[in-house]
């Protein structure tokens, strides 16, 4: 008997344009404010919500763990798993976790460095990168009454986890040959969709996905909110292969503090317009403005 698919793989299979939100879980066990903001302006307009894992590699509470609160919730997440902290034996353990939990839709990262976070005195982990990661899954999802893990021993599953895999790929680095090998990989090691790192120049994303046609996997369009022109700024600096336009700066800058917003939204939704027709969906990623998503999805009608 098949297992029932996740609803966002139901909906890349309809063939709708799909929208997805993200939630960064707190530093601390007060769970309730981003489990409400999900509930309140995701849960009736994205198809699922990804859970960063210690983004930027700063120690929060577990991706895990707010994934079933908001599944508790009737909203569906993504559960995002970085390869930082974990070795092979812990990240098989956590997937067994999720799929015992009813967790279906994993993205496989390979995460930020330590020396970004608030531990940099930590030792990172990277026993598996993200290619690695998506083999894993795919090892523990085989077999027929009794699953395989990592080492292909046979009959080591009672029950067998089944995930919709997805990965990362950043369409407009400087350095694009490379991104598309690495994405080459990813899929050949069983992702089944993915999601983009940011991105602000609609040309250089209709090239790259006509350079990725072959590889038949959905793909969404990564959108990250800018709050303000300091952080668009900030983003060209530091941000490795993102680039936000001159225009868009300016129009941050030439804005009232109290539409900046507004202008938001408004970029948001103009991307995704001129993006929509060579990719799957939008990954929205709002940095704490949840309530914009409604807005945001209008706007790219």
């Amino acid at each position: 008997m098949n297992e029932p698919v996740s609803n966002l793989q139901q909906a890349f299979e309809s063939g709708r344009f799909v929208f997805t939100g993200e939630i960064g879980p707190p530093k601390g066990i007060n769970v309730e404010p981003c489990l409400q903001e999900a509930k309140k302006y995701l849960k009736a307009t994205v198809a699922a919500v990804n859970v960063t894992d210690g983004q930027t590699a700063v120690m929060r509470i577990g991706s895990i763990a707010v994934s079933k609160m908001l599944l508790d919730r009737g909203i569906e997440p993504i559960f995002q798993m970085t390869c930082r902290d974990r070795n092979r034996i812990a990240l098989q353990m956590d997937l067994l976790s999720a799929g015992s939990l009813g967790i279906k839709n994993v993205l496989a990262l390979t995460g930020d460095h330590v020396a970004m976070g608030d531990h940099p005195e930590a030792k990172p982990v990277f026993d598996l990168d993200s290619v690695g990661l998506l083999q894993a899954m795919v090892k523990l999802e085989s077999g027929t009454d009794f699953g395989k893990d990592m080492k292909g021993n046979p009959n080591q599953l009672d029950g067998i986890p089944k995930f919709f895999k997805g990965c990362c790929v950043t369409p407009c680095a400087d350095e694009v040959e490379p991104q598309i090998i690495k994405l080459e990989k990813k899929v050949e090691a069983g992702a089944q969709f993915v999601q983009t790192q940011a991105v602000y120049d609609p040309g250089a994303f209709e090239e790259f996905m006509r350079r990725i046609e072959h590889l038949k996997v959905p793909v969404m369009v990564g959108i990250v909110m800018l709050k303000n022109a300091g952080m668009a700024k900030y983003m060209n600096r530091c941000v490795p292969g993102v680039r936000v336009p001159d225009e868009f700066i300016q129009r941050l800058s030439d804005v009232a503090k109290e539409d900046r917003q507004k202008v938001s939204i408004e970029i948001c939704g103009e991307l995704i317009r001129k993006m929509k027709h060579c990719c799957q969906g939008a990954h929205l990623m709002t940095l704490g403005w949840d309530h914009c998503v409604p807005e945001i999805i209008k706007a790219a009608t």
